[in-house]
């Protein structure tokens, strides 16, 4: 083949390459030559294709070069690279020889400057666990119920109207105190201490002994929101301000972060006393919902009727079987006082009888008298006399065994009354369902009694049963009851 190249020295043959064997030399120089490479550069046209694997390109304002990140690698980024993201990439040049572009293959990236950051995190997250800030001995479990939230978040992030849209869904009863200050910059960790410490002031005030006179002019503060959304670590750096951490941990109420998303992790969200992977997730976190409130509510009103009826069932019953024992014992009383009755009858009528015929007597003994002559009639005179002598002792002797029997009837009857055995001390022992307890063995630990008084009734649970013990080691003195 002759084969001439204008301009070329004639005096040496160059040689010839099949492209893909230049290619491929051409790569083997590069990457002899420079590799491993670091870029750092704007992401461009940025596409992942459906095998997982992602195309690039670097570029700055001097030129730009290709990049291809196979899928292993993607899986492994920290986040998703996005149109005009400033990052640095770490790979090895070669040369794609299907077109002959110069490719860098990406072996690893992170956002520009992500490094540094991330050790100076590293370093002050260390630190601080060091001191204690992050034991869990310190955090504080969030109010069930809380009088009130702070929140602090910049007035025009998007995270303000999440939780407050959360808020207003779920609790809207709950007031919301907001001490606005920015969460991205260099001035943001200054302004975020000096929002947290104004809803310090205002919680404080709300948690001390004087907290219902202060709640007058004061709102109630129980929990502190800090919020953003999400974003770079570099706009995320102002959660990672060692004062900012050392102010959250000093909060006088417990502080719930939601800063970025669920992967994004700060300092602040550490220190709290809760982290949520969201700001809507931090206010959800805050409150019930409020138709749960109401429904619990509901079911303790329920509760409550419930056990009240079913206390006023029980007291009823008990009422019954009071009325039931009592009427029984009034029953045997009147019963005595009856037959008390009916022996005072028969006496005041036997001795009324007895005068009666004592009466006649004497006036047929008159009549006697009358028809007998002088001597004889002398004679029945004296015996008259006698016998009106005697008449009064007699009557009286009469009368004296049914008033002696009448005495002892009323006192057997008065010692029968039940009330007077409870008031010199002794007590009705029944069952719970109104039987009378006679014996110990009736009887079993645990068991609730009524004890039936002189002046009303007391409830009593047995405790121990001493059955069998010799009774004359606790005679039975008036006043003393021991119910074992």
């Amino acid at each position: 083949m002759n084969t001439s190249f204008a301009g070329a020295n004639p005096g040496v043959a160059p040689r010839i390459w099949a492209v893909g064997a230049l290619c491929r030399a051409v790569a083997d120089a590069l990457g002899a030559r420079f590799n491993p490479v670091a870029v750092r550069g704007e992401v461009s046209g940025f596409s992942r294709a459906a095998s997982g694997h992602c195309y690039f390109s670097l570029k700055d304002e001097a030129g730009q070069l290709r990049c291809a990140m196979f899928r292993r690698v993607a899986q492994l980024a920290d986040f998703n690279p996005r149109e005009g993201d400033l990052v640095e990439v770490r790979g090895r040049l070669t040369v794609y020889e299907a077109r002959g572009d110069l490719q860098l293959v990406v072996e690893s990236i992170a956002r520009a400057g992500q490094g540094a950051l991330f050790e100076q995190f590293l370093r002050l997250k260390e630190r601080l666990q060091t001191e204690g800030l992050f034991d869990a001995g310190r955090k504080r479990a969030l109010p069930a119920m809380p009088r009130g939230i702070g929140l602090v978040t910049s007035l025009g992030a998007a995270a303000l109207q999440d939780v407050l849209t959360a808020l207003a869904r779920r609790a809207p009863h709950l007031p919301v105190w907001l001490a606005p200050a920015p969460v991205q910059g260099a001035g943001a960790p200054a302004e975020l201490i000096r929002s947290l410490q104004k809803l310090y002031l205002l919680a404080a005030a709300s948690q001390g002994p004087e907290a219902d006179l202060a709640l007058e002019n004061r709102p109630a503060i129980d929990t502190i929101l800090l919020v953003r959304g999400g974003g770079s670590i570099e706009d995320l750096w102002a959660f990672n301000d060692e004062q900012l951490a050392r102010t959250i941990a000093a909060s006088p109420v417990p502080v719930v972060v939601g800063v970025g998303h669920e992967t994004d992790f700060t300092i602040a969200d550490f220190v709290a006393d809760l982290r949520a992977p969201t700001p809507t997730a931090a206010a959800e976190l805050v409150s019930l919902p409020r138709d749960q409130l109401l429904a619990d509510l509901r079911q303790q009103h329920e509760r409550v009727l419930r056990a009240l009826q079913a206390r006023l069932d029980r007291e009823a019953q008990r009422l019954d079987g009071a009325q039931q024992r009592l009427g029984r014992q009034w029953a045997r009383l009147a019963g005595q006082q009856r037959l008390l009755a009916q022996l005072e009858q028969r006496l005041t009528h036997g001795a009324v009888l007895s005068r009666e015929r004592a009466q006649a007597r004497l006036n047929r003994l008159a009549d006697r008298l009358a028809r007998t002559p002088a001597a004889p009639l002398a004679r029945e005179r004296d015996r008259l006399q006698r016998l009106q002598a005697a008449w009064p002792r007699a009557v009286a002797q009469a009368l004296a065994a049914p008033a002696e029997r009448l005495a002892r009837a009323g006192l057997r009857l008065s010692l029968l009354d039940p009330q007077l055995v409870l008031a010199r001390g002794y007590a009705w022992l029944g069952d719970a369902a109104g039987q009378p307890l006679t014996r110990a063995a009736q009887a079993h630990p645990g068991q609730p009694l009524t004890a039936q008084l002189a002046d009303g009734t007391l409830d009593v649970t047995v405790e121990r049963v001493h059955a069998g013990e010799n009774r004359s080691r606790h005679p039975p003195t008036a006043g003393r009851r021991h119910l074992d």
